[in-house]
């Protein structure tokens, strides 16, 4: 991240100096941008709605979340500083106190010392919290839970811009990271679920609880990309037939609460496909990315820190403008996302298969008893059209490795076998 706006220092300022409310301000967060996001965002990298919508919506309950960078702090909340009524300064004559040089020299000698804080209260009261992936996020709550508060700011120019990722696995590796370390929180002595209670406003607590529970949300996501598929093809209903009453419930809800997405990302600035290329990778996160970060975290592995790699190769990139889908790395994120891509078209596939060699009565009973299903796996499938482009007739250095593709198909085509026969 670099600094993109020389105002963002005077802004900041203007909160924390702000006569009423300033001296309730602990931290100023601004909105994490990045300079390379294409027009329609094929991998999502703007979090467009987080910075939009999400952190406006924190911002009314008591502040956002620390995200780690982009923000101006208070010097002495990082000491480890509560809250008080005495936190107000008085700016008029704050500027006549003034420490003596000598004392300013001897502290900045002793900040540099390699030991300064063996045997100290740093990483624990003070400072940011050690020993957590997403130490940025934990001191945040912290903080908030000694009174403090702080404030989101998401100017028209953007204060600080960084890099997004270029392919499909640094996206994905990232989010696994993210959700791995809020998913450490929520498990931990700091959970906002216990820590928070009392301490910060409940709905704050749910702010926080929504990123912690990113991993689990991997399950019902899993469950909705596979079950319904194999029971399409094998002709089991989970869901209303068109002709009951209760199936009108069930659109209601499918419509309304895709209806809202689509319209609350293009009052975002976003795209329709942007839009559409954001709900293809929050699949893809969701079914990999939570998923290997909720089985790491119940299987006790341990997590590196990984560094997202900034350097691109020329064709990455050029495929990268052009918004084609980079897939050109053998990884279990990858596989998982190609064998469930593989087994929706499979399961789709069959289902029509199957449906030809019914009579038509059969065939339109068929159908309304199963629209639910058809519908929920046709979304999938055309969802991952640009993945059976990278499988089957791209022949770049970004299509699906054919280690991926062999592996993802043989197990697509056997889970299928296996349920259809069952």
């Amino acid at each position: 991240m670099y600094s993109n706006s020389s105002d963002s220092v005077r802004d900041a300022l203007c909160f924390f100096m702000d006569e009423e409310k300033g001296h309730e301000i602990a931290f100023v967060q601004y909105p994490q941008c990045f300079e390379n996001v294409t027009k329609n965002e094929v991998y999502g990298g703007s979090l467009r709605i987080l910075r939009e919508v999400d952190f406006h919506g924190l911002d009314g309950n008591g502040g956002p979340l620390y995200i780690g960078t982009g923000c101006f702090h208070r010097r002495d909340i990082l000491l480890g500083k509560s809250f008080d009524n005495e936190s107000r300064i008085e700016w008029k004559t704050e500027n006549d106190h003034k420490e003596p040089r000598e004392n300013t020299i001897d502290e900045i000698k002793n900040l540099v010392n390699c030991t300064f804080e063996i045997d100290t209260e740093w990483g624990k009261e003070m400072g940011l919290k050690y020993g957590c992936p997403v130490e940025d996020v934990i001191t945040g709550l912290t903080i908030h839970c000694r009174g403090w508060k702080s404030v989101s700011y998401n100017p028209k120019r953007e204060a600080f811009l960084g890099v997004a990722g270029t392919t499909l696995d640094q996206t994905l590796v990232q989010h696994k990271r993210w959700s791995e370390g809020d998913l450490l929180i929520l498990i931990s002595k700091y959970s906002p679920a216990w820590y928070g209670l009392g301490k910060i406003n409940p709905s704050l607590i749910m702010g926080y609880l929504m990123y912690c529970l990113w991993s689990p949300s991997s399950v019902p996501t899993l469950y909705y990309s596979i079950v319904p598929s194999l029971c399409l093809l094998r002709g089991v209903p989970l869901f209303p037939s068109v002709t009951s009453g209760w199936f009108l419930p069930f659109a209601y809800i499918i419509v309304s609460i895709t209806t809202f997405d689509y319209l609350e990302f293009l009052r975002c600035g976003g795209t329709t496909q942007g839009w559409w290329n954001d709900r293809r990778i929050w699949l893809y996160k969701r079914t990999s990315s939570y998923l290997f970060a909720l089985l790491d975290t119940i299987l006790g592995s341990d997590l590196s820190f990984v560094i997202s790699s900034k350097v691109i190769d020329n064709d990455v990139q050029e495929r990268y403008e052009k918004e084609m889908m980079e897939f050109g790395v053998s990884s279990p994120l990858t596989t998982t996302v190609t064998t469930l891509s593989m087994l929706n078209l499979v399961c789709f596939l069959g289902f029509f298969v199957k449906s030809l060699s019914m009579d038509t009565e059969t065939r339109r009973v068929y159908y309304e008893t199963m629209v639910i299903h058809v519908v929920l796996c046709a979304v999938l499938v055309v969802l991952n059209i640009p993945l059976y482009s990278s499988l089957f007739v791209r022949k770049d250095k970004g299509k699906i490795p054919d280690s991926v593709a062999v592996k993802s198909v043989f197990i697509a085509f056997f889970i299928s076998t296996v349920f259809y026969f069952l």
